[in-house]
């Protein structure tokens, strides 16, 4: 049989014993065309064959091929045409060569003694090259989910602070070996056990240096390179970000309004080593998930092996309804003890805090704590002792009132000039809880096109097409209503609406 060029090519790639010999066969493949792409032996404009074609010249499967194209339609090298096939885009996602070329230190230096530049590793190609959001400078009328620290009570947290700088504790300024400061976890355990239902003892907390770092431990404690990780689709895009760092098989799973939905397809492969879900307010549609797909979700977790990673996204803000109680306390009554459940700080307090909390199984707690200790060397001792001391004293739970309330009302005021602007014309993706609001639009509209649109005239929001893994119809725009103070929000909602009437 008579192969295309592009398929000798990949088939010259994919026979060297040095290319990328231990991904998975569909990064190799991604790898393969993507460097052909940058490197313009697939020029701008080349047509590549159709999925089933290229499987059939590789005698590869048409499901490898699937994913390499959907990685690479993802992250900005090639569009897919209904009904015409997939090019190669015209303008590379980074505009640069497949080399990633720093400024070198100077020519006396002998740190890089024989070359004028620093080349970027694979990975770390693949980590530069990642698009899961969209990034705008913050304008001063934003949208953009930010959360309000206008409200944050500074000379109180000082006030605490200068309490804890005044001990004169010398184990405050050392490492941290013991998985956070004691006195915080039990604070965290505490709260977490009256507000979200989660079974735990103190012990079983590990603070961490935010969400991310919590998933790259995770990844690396209990994951081979290779291993799947089932994703929800759309996704917050750190968590497939950090999977995909570490060389995991990312598995998007559609999302609806009942939570992460897999199919039967789904659960008849080869089951993931991880199932990252955020089941309290799905990110970024808000879905919570209902009580038939938690049980089905805990139930598959006993039966494969899977570790459940649930991620409490924006659970402490909800406007009306009862609190939907953890996935984590509802699969301990079952006896189930395959999750890890991870919150942060950063929400609530302020982002620069940079403080998270992660639940383990009793199992994982020693293992857990020395890989901590080895790997990032944790300190912020005094910051743990400050936090701990500002929940202990009632703060805390008094600012997320104070929050929640002020929240609410924006909200409110938001959907109410977007009701008035657009008139209906626009389906709104309306929950209950979050900092952001999802406003969906048809699929003929290009959603990133109207969030550039949006941004010109002051008003920064996220296309929601960026959030999914592969090819989408669904576009919409994800509005948060945090960062904008309420005498300002009508000015954003008019604006906003201003933008929309003119693609609708």
């Amino acid at each position: 049989m008579r192969r295309t060029p592009l398929a000798e090519l990949l088939q010259n790639e994919l026979e060297r014993q040095d290319f990328h010999p231990r991904l998975p066969g569909y990064k190799r493949v991604y790898e393969a065309i993507r460097s052909a792409i940058v490197n313009r032996r697939l020029p701008a404009g080349s047509k590549l064959p159709s999925s089933r074609d290229l499987a059939r010249e590789l005698s590869a499967s048409r499901n490898m091929i699937v994913a390499a194209y959907d990685q690479l339609q993802a992250e900005g090298y090639v569009s897919s045409q209904t009904g015409s096939g997939t090019y190669v885009t015209d303008v590379l996602p980074d505009g640069m060569s497949d080399s990633y070329v720093f400024n070198a230190p100077s020519a006396t230096s002998d740190t890089c003694p024989h070359n004028d530049s620093v080349i970027l590793s694979q990975r770390g190609l693949r980590l530069t090259r990642e698009q899961g959001y969209v990034a705008y400078e913050v304008q001063p009328l934003a949208l953009s989910g930010k959360m309000d620290l206008l409200n944050f009570p500074v000379k109180t947290w000082q006030r605490v602070q200068n309490q804890i700088w005044r001990r004169e504790d010398v184990a405050l300024y050392d490492y941290d070996s013991n998985g956070g400061y004691a006195p915080l976890k039990k604070a965290v355990a505490d709260y977490l056990r009256i507000s979200r239902g989660v079974v735990l003892d103190p012990e079983q907390v590990l603070i961490t240096a935010g969400t991310q770092q919590s998933l790259d431990l995770i990844s690396r404690m209990l994951a081979d390179q290779g291993d799947i990780a089932w994703v929800e689709n759309p996704c917050y895009w750190g968590a497939w970000s950090s999977f995909y760092a570490n060389d995991l098989e990312i598995r998007p799973i559609h999302v609806d309004h009942e939570g992460m939905s897999p199919t039967a397809e789904d659960f008849a492969s080869p089951a993931p080593k991880f199932v990252y879900i955020t089941p309290s307010h799905q990110y970024p549609t808000g879905a919570i998930m209902s009580l038939a797909r938690r049980r089905q979700l805990i139930d598959y977790a006993q039966q494969s092996g899977a570790w459940l990673l649930e991620d409490d996204y924006d659970s402490e803000f909800r406007y009306s309804g009862r609190p939907i109680a953890s996935l984590q306390g509802l699969a301990h009554e079952s006896g189930i003890g395959r999750i890890l459940y991870m919150g942060t700080f950063s929400k609530v307090m302020f982002p620069g805090v940079k403080l998270s909390y992660l639940v383990l199984p009793k199992a994982l707690i020693e293992p857990f704590k020395t890989a901590l200790y080895d790997l990032y060397r944790p300190g912020q001792l005094h910051l743990q002792a400050s936090l701990a001391e500002f929940i202990e004293q009632g703060h805390f739970t008094t600012h997320i009132r104070r929050l929640r309330q002020a929240y609410a009302q924006r909200r409110t005021i938001l959907l109410a000039v977007l009701n008035k602007t657009l008139a209906h014309k626009v389906e709104q993706m309306i929950d209950d809880a979050g900092l952001h609001l999802v406003v969906k639009l048809p699929a003929h509209i290009d959603d990133v096109e109207v969030a550039n649109r949006c941004h010109s005239e002051g008003v920064s929001v996220k296309p929601l097409s960026r959030y999914y893994i592969g090819t989408t119809d669904m576009r919409g725009l994800v509005v948060g209503f945090a960062y904008v103070d309420a005498s300002d929000l009508v000015t954003c909602g008019q604006r906003l609406g201003q933008v929309l009437q003119e693609y609708l």
